[in-house]
């Protein structure tokens, strides 16, 4: 398996190379030169099987040439064991046809743990075989920066420096990261918004000077393809226990930077019978616009009670782009460099080949609200702000009522108890066991200024080898 870039001038690299380098060198993202193919036969083979073991079906096509059968297979086992349920994605119905995938039953409340726990291990495994260090940098809108935090501490061969916008993720996420302790762990909060943190992180692995050639950086943001990677698995996990292959499915995506749907869309490329893929974003709408009426334009980010999903810019989105162009990277490199100039739209057969498989719906904090109260009075069913946003733009954009309509539930509702409390409820969402004590443990962070030489300066004095 080698792994090419969306703009088609980087080298091809093997899994190993990929996984450490996350960006390529011509600012693209790194995909599959070819995807492995299920028929339906095989998947449904696949009925009943443990998630992990099930993970290793998916998986082991993209890592196969880098890591023998059953190192992988323990990885995934050690990954998934940590869940707080034995379904690792356990469905709850709604309705006749509607499901949540419950996605935040891991240690940090959040979908990003299915592919960040693996990640952590996966840096493990390959820098202890090539005996290198790296510097993981990283930026989130909320969960990412727990989850990579969580399943990287323990690396013995990394430093790990996560940026998140300074007072615009909820207190919950601040503290999942902010409270962990160890000598390699940096928490730096960016006097900014979430794009700002993503643009610093780019600008970064496309100059590495600032570390004086001593050690490299590695992503952890899902512009790292081994997340995109794990995030597929769920969706066979879906499938497979409402009647898949045997009846397509429909997957409602709360979204912003645009990874969890893509691994949606990948799913269908291996295989797997999907009929709909629903963009779900807030206020923040440049997905929807694009997919609704084939325009893409970044407007001012807005603060909103979903902050995960506060993004204009989604880097994944390339991804598609790459795709939607016939895997021609220097068509999706010019239409890059005119987005970052002003309002860009692909040619009309090439959108209208998207809204085959795609829809989309942007809601707005009122209606966020409005359907946080509504699924728990019908169903003493309590959603965060993001699986809300998923629910609504699931019953707007529903295709076919016969298919089942599958919300993915990205975050736990503790997570964000102002959402629910503006929701008018008067039910708390608890914390589980093993948070309960979130509110007394030390933070540490350092609060920069919006500057990417501060930040980079930053990095470079604190590395532990520095």
């Amino acid at each position: 398996m080698r792994y090419i870039s969306t703009r088609g001038e980087a080298p091809a690299l093997g899994f190993e190379d990929v996984l450490l380098t996350g960006l390529a060198t011509d600012g693209g993202l790194y995909v599959p030169e070819s995807l492995p193919h299920f028929s339906l036969e095989e998947i449904r083979s696949w009925r009943g099987l443990p998630y992990a073991e099930l993970a290793y079906k998916v998986m082991y096509p993209f890592v196969e040439d880098a890591i023998p059968a059953d190192d992988f297979r323990a990885m995934l086992n050690e990954t998934y064991s940590v869940f707080g349920h034995q379904a690792v994605a356990p469905l709850v119905q709604l309705d006749s046809n509607e499901w949540v995938m419950e996605l935040f039953r891991g240690p940090t409340l959040a979908f990003k743990d299915f592919a960040l726990q693996l990640l952590g291990r996966l840096l493990d495994y390959v820098l202890e075989k090539r005996k290198q260090h790296v510097v993981i940098m990283g930026a989130t809108s909320g969960d990412t920066g727990s989850a990579a935090i969580e399943g990287c501490r323990r690396c013995e061969h990394v430093d790990i420096f996560i940026l998140h916008p300074h007072q615009r993720v909820s207190e919950v996420q601040r503290r999942q990261m902010t409270t962990v302790q160890g000598d390699n762990i940096h928490n730096i909060a960016v006097k900014g918004n979430f794009d700002d943190c993503q643009r610093m992180v780019k600008e970064s692995f496309g100059n590495q000077s600032f570390l004086g050639g001593k050690t490299q950086l590695a992503a952890v943001n899902s512009i790292n393809w081994a997340r995109i990677m794990a995030q597929i698995v769920y969706y066979f996990q879906a499938s497979l226990a409402l009647g898949g292959p045997d009846r397509s499915m429909a997957f409602s995506v709360p979204t912003g930077n645009f990874g969890d749907i893509f691994a949606g869309y990948l799913a269908k490329k291996m295989g797997l019978p999907v009929s709909q893929l629903v963009i779900a974003t807030n206020r923040n709408d440049i997905l929807h616009r694009f997919m609704s009426g084939n325009k893409y334009e970044q407007h001012q980010l807005e603060h909103t009670l979903s902050p995960s999903m506060d993004i204009m810019v989604s880097s994944n989105f390339e991804r598609l782009l790459f795709d939607l162009h016939g895997r021609d990277g220097a068509a999706v490199k010019t239409l890059l460099e005119n987005a970052a100039k002003g309002p860009v739209s692909i040619e009309d057969y090439r959108w209208k080949h998207a809204r085959k498989l795609f829809d989309s719906d942007a809601v707005d904090d009122k209606t966020t609200c409005d359907t946080i109260r509504e699924v728990y009075e019908q169903n003493e069913y309590l959603l965060d702000p993001h699986t809300a946003i998923g629910v609504r733009a699931a019953r707007n954009c529903r295709r076919d009522s016969a298919v089942p309509m599958i919300t993915l539930g990205t975050a736990h509702p503790a997570k964000f108890p102002d959402a629910i409390t503006e929701s008018g409820l008067s039910v708390k969402p608890q914390l589980p066991a093993h948070m309960a004590d979130l509110f007394e443990r030390e933070e540490r962070y350092t609060v920069l200024e919006n500057s990417v030489s501060e930040v980079q300066s930053f990095i470079g004095k604190h590395w532990k080898n520095a």
